[in-house]
């Protein structure tokens, strides 16, 4: 009867957890990017209805209808978690549509809900929280308008044609061949609401355009919809300013202004490529080492679904915001609902107007769409799983971006856990260690100069890390004694300008359920009369928790200090020792805030006030950036600091972490040509905190322990087949653990 009890809890629990994951791989595809099919067949619904007037994106004129992005809109979390949690029917997909009136008497941006998908037949407005308008102004450049931006600098270059050959020596920016001149754009677009005005600065376009300024820039107004009435309200040209292109020229050529000459164009100076150079001390003939996989994968795809290890999420990758991971679970237990980045920001300063005026807003540039293919054995090991993506942004058709997210597991190259225990007398009395493999999900944004890797990491003993790693290009400036208080020189005539890169995500945690709660855990020291020899004191630390009641209690500012533990978790289950289960957010961060808080742009960006802001989950609170604050950041359509203004109860809720990480970067010549990875990643880990009973990393059948037999040879105890081959090793796994004197 004993026996029978026990047979039939084992198949409940069993039963349990494949019902679980059945569950969790019906409800994946609520999470999936748009298909090419559905983007097709909304892009057709919505240019079959007359009142839109829709025309092709790609048509020049600026005065049109257009579609200008389709992105997944997610399910309310409540319609979701009754597919994942129980087995409902998962609700009609829906697009969330960006269109552009540019035809009409008051031009604006509106937003659409299409749906159902694959078959639309309905649309509604979609509003943002507030019922805040969008700008037309606030919208992001589009080829077409850059076909225009493009137009009005030749213009503009053909009548400082001679200042800029003499300056560059012999570099134009028409009617060249292999001396050809190009631009980079500032944003944001002005100094206020409504405005659209644009610093532009010239450079050399030659391999790695980014660090070849030329000392020439210009303030383009193009706020108007007919291109032939934009005008050039300032110029920059060897730290003078200009109101006029015909006044710059007049000076010019008077002799009233200092020229410049740049040194000679050296097709042999290989500063700004990756064509190797300088003496190598790495063999040549002999490639390095690389990641196997003896038998094959040991996780699992099913289109947006991935398992590995006890692991199990679906992910998204947002055109507009980038890689997210929705429904974590380890074991089967729900650790987050949704893990999504939000933002990515790049503020610097110079003495240019270029320089000075840049606030880099990457969301505001489709960061998500900019997800180019990845280079197998570079950005991600041979052996990885490559996936295609697919992005609707200013098209007129679905743009496919090959092999652009990639996911692999590979070693740490460090064992997850190992002791050596010492005998003391030259052996020892067992060693046991288990190796650290991990699944990583990977893709990249090259957003303009900068390259973001974004990487989500699972280990086996329910660690979760995300992080990001930032390459690429600098942007760099035209070099000005006073600009040395505000970057370094990497070359002639080239500042490096400082800035600050700060990445926002939305960490939606349910630990062990939705009812959470939020402490910190800090530490005291305590004095107090030692019990065993009471003419001494002891000093030591003592645990301090703070519960968090509201959300105003759990916001903290950048400048103060920041608590040692932030733990999330549910006050109604406890783990075997009964410690309430939960899990902290351990920081990986150098951030600081970027600009003082209220001023101007800080306002689009309040977010970046906090390292961590703890809120009630709202699905009307779903992101905290938008596509518009990089044109709009003085009145953004999406305003964090209103998610916690309210100051609601946080104790035992639906709580939403929101996290912010970054790094100051001061380029220096080593920067040059590009940035390189090492010291500038940053992110977060997800660790269990009482979650679990023991490291759940025991399950894991790749320990292995040595012990002394009575042989003296050591027996190896193993749960794994050991391979040996010319891939992996060519000798068998040997251990001695003695020591001795030599």
């Amino acid at each position: 009867m004993r026996l029978l009890c026990l047979l039939q809890l084992f198949c409940l629990v069993s039963c349990s957890g494949s019902r679980l994951r059945d569950w969790a791989h019906h409800g994946a595809p609520m999470f999936a990017d748009l298909t090419v099919r559905e983007m097709k067949a909304v892009r057709a619904y919505l240019h079959g209805i007359p009142e839109l007037k829709l025309n092709a994106a790609h048509s020049k004129t600026l005065m049109k209808n257009s579609i200008l992005l389709m992105e997944l809109h997610l399910p309310r979390k409540h319609e979701a978690l009754k597919v994942l949690d129980r087995g409902h029917a998962k609700p009609p997909r829906q697009a969330r549509v960006i269109i552009q009136l540019g035809n009409q008497t008051n031009p604006n941006i509106t937003e659409y809900i299409v749906s159902p998908l694959p078959s639309p037949n309905s649309h509604e407005v979609k509003t943002f929280k507030g019922g805040r308008p969008i700008r037309f102004e606030s919208r992001p450049i589009t080829s077409a308008e850059y076909s225009h931006i493009n137009h009005i600098l030749e213009k503009i270059t053909k009548k400082a044609h001679k200042l800029l050959l003499e300056t560059t020596g012999g570099f134009s920016f028409t009617n060249c061949s292999d001396r050809c001149l190009t631009f980079s754009d500032i944003a944001p677009r002005g100094l206020g609401p409504g405005e659209r005005r644009t610093w532009i600065m010239l450079q050399k376009f030659v391999e790695g355009y980014f660090i070849h300024p030329v000392g020439f820039e210009v303030l383009v107004n193009h706020r108007d919809l007919d291109p032939e009435r934009w005008t050039v309200e300032k110029v920059w040209y060897n730290s003078m300013y200009f109101d006029s292109l015909e006044e710059l020229v007049e000076k010019y050529e008077s002799g009233a202004v200092e020229k410049i000459k740049l040194s000679d164009h050296d097709e042999n100076d290989l500063y700004s490529t990756y064509i190797p150079r300088g003496q190598s001390n790495s063999p040549t003939n002999i490639n390095g080492p690389k990641l196997v996989e003896p038998q094959g994968h040991r996780y699992h795809i099913d289109r947006n679904f991935v398992e590995y290890a006890g692991w199990s999420f679906a992910y998204r990758v947002r055109s507009s915001a980038g890689l997210q991971v929705f429904d974590l679970r380890f074991n089967g237990e729900r650790i987050a609902y949704e893990i999504s980045l939000q933002e990515a920001i790049a503020f610097y300063s110079g003495d240019t107007p270029a320089a000075m005026q840049t606030k880099y807003i990457d969301a505001g540039w489709a960061m998500g769409s900019s997800s180019f293919e990845l280079a197998p054995g570079i950005d991600c090991p041979e052996i990885a799983t490559f996936v295609d993506l697919y992005h609707y942004f200013d098209t007129d058709k679905p743009v496919q971006h090959k092999n652009a997210l990639c996911i692999f597991e590979m070693t740490m190259a460090m064992p997850l856990r190992r002791h050596f225990n010492s005998n003391y007398q030259g052996g020892y009395n067992f060693y046991g260690g288990l190796e650290n493999t991990v699944l990583v999900l990977r893709t990249t944004s090259t957003v303009y100069n900068y390259d973001y890797i974004w990487d989500f990491v699972f280990y086996q003993n329910g660690v979760a890390e995300v992080k990001v790693s930032a390459t690429g290009y600098i942007h760099a400036t035209f070099f000005t004694p006073n600009g040395l208080h505000y970057g370094t020189k990497v070359y002639d005539y080239v500042l490096g300008n400082l800035h600050t890169h700060l990445i926002h995500y939305k960490v939606d945690l349910d630990i062990a359920g939705r009812e959470n709660s939020f402490e910190t855990l800090d530490l005291k020291y305590v004095n107090f009369t030692n019990p065993w020899s009471p003419e001494n004191f002891v000093v030591q630390s003592k645990l301090h928790r703070t519960e968090h009641k509201t959300e105003r209690s759990a916001t903290f500012s950048f400048g103060k200090n920041f608590p040692r533990y932030v733990n999330f978790y549910n006050p109604n289950e406890k783990n075997k020792w009964g410690e309430k289960r939960g899990y902290r957010i351990q920081f990986n961060s150098h951030a600081h805030s970027v600009l003082p808080r209220g001023w101007k742009e800080e306002k689009g960006i309040s977010w970046s006030r906090y390292p961590l802001a703890v809120t009630r989950h709202k699905d009307s609170e779903a992101t905290s950036s938008s596509i518009f604050t990089q044109n709009d950041p003085w009145e953004p359509v999406v305003s964090f600091e209103d998610y916690i203004r309210n100051n609601e109860d946080i104790v035992n809720q639906d709580l939403v972490a929101w996290v912010t990480v970054g790094f100051l970067h001061v380029p220096h010549s080593e920067d040059i040509p590009n940035t390189a990875t090492p010291g500038n990643a940053v992110g977060f880990f997800l660790r269990p905190f009482n979650f679990f009973d023991e490291d759940p990393s025991v399950a894991s059948r790749s320990t292995v322990i040595v012990r002394p037999g009575q042989d003296g040879k050591p027996k190896v105890q193993r749960w794994t087949p050991e391979v040996i081959g010319h891939c992996v090793a060519d000798k068998p796994f040997y251990y001695s653990g003695t020591y001795a004197g030599v």
